[in-house]
């Protein structure tokens, strides 16, 4: 936690708004999309199923391929404190629903389910997308299949095991080009990049990937550093929780650090006017 909260000051400091973006396409992604705060319908049934599974007392055995819960948790974990901790924030499970609103992908990936709260934002924004995703814990991903079911989710399907035993054979037997990925299957350099790697040659010009938890660890921000290098990514937003990476040819390469979170221009603008 000392490392990212370390990586977040310099962030900061580092990072812009929409002020002196000479992007179009950048600055129309960010200020529509990004920062959009608007209401959508399918918001309030996945928030509420958030809400049951926070209350949920039970506990089950997590089968953990990555780098490990971020709060040291053991095997042993209540439903409730998954939801809390694991499972991805409404504002950023939000922000994954604009992005497939914006882009419509006919196949998304997902690599990392957990409850399946994220995978509820990326399937209801589209219903004509096919969103696969893959959950390695056998009792986490029982749970995610309750979330599908009890929002009537109709185009998700679930691979449950392994990511590094089935992302390959299910990559092979896509019908179509891979249109979006979430990455949060496995926190670590070597799994993110090999998974990266492989994604590539299923993606199209027009394809979005997002990186989750960029700057969580030093091997995660190796890891970002490694992808925004690849000669194939051509645009990369830094919104220092997650990343995200285009491949948009015609265009100069470009990277850009964005505040997602407006504390800070508040803060500073707040500084402003007592000073003024």
């Amino acid at each position: 936690m000392l490392y990212q909260a370390l990586q977040y000051v310099q962030f900061l400091f580092r990072s812009g708004n929409a002020h002196g973006l000479h992007s179009p396409f950048v600055f129309a992604l960010y200020n529509d999309v990004i920062l959009h705060d608007g209401f959508y319908a399918p918001y309030t049934s996945i928030e509420a199923r958030r809400s049951a599974l926070l209350k949920r007392m039970d506990t089950i055995t997590v089968r953990d391929f990555g780098a490990g819960s971020r709060t040291g948790a053991g095997q042993q974990r209540r439903v409730g404190a998954i939801a809390r901790t694991a499972a991805k924030p409404r504002k950023f499970g939000q922000l994954l629903f604009r992005l497939v609103n914006r882009f419509q992908p006919r196949v998304v990936l997902e690599l990392g389910t957990s409850l399946g709260l994220t995978t509820a934002y990326l399937a209801t924004a589209d219903s004509r997308a096919q969103v696969i995703t893959f959950e390695g814990c056998p009792q986490t991903a029982a749970i995610a299949q309750q979330t599908f079911e009890e929002l009537g989710l109709q185009n998700v399907t679930l691979i449950e095991g392994n990511l590094d035993a089935t992302l390959a054979p299910t990559l092979r037997n896509l019908v179509g080009p891979v249109d979006f990925a979430f990455f949060d299957g496995n926190h670590r350099y070597e799994p993110t990049v090999r998974y990266f790697e492989q994604l590539l040659p299923y993606r199209t010009d027009h394809s979005v990937f997002v990186l989750d938890d960029i700057h969580w660890s030093a091997d995660m921000t190796r890891a970002w550093q490694t992808i925004k290098a690849h000669p194939a990514v051509i645009l990369t937003i830094d919104l220092f929780f997650v990343g995200l990476v285009f491949f948009r040819k015609n265009q100069p390469k470009q990277h850009f650090r964005l505040r997602f979170d407006n504390v800070f221009d508040k803060i500073m603008n707040r500084t402003r006017s007592l000073s003024a």
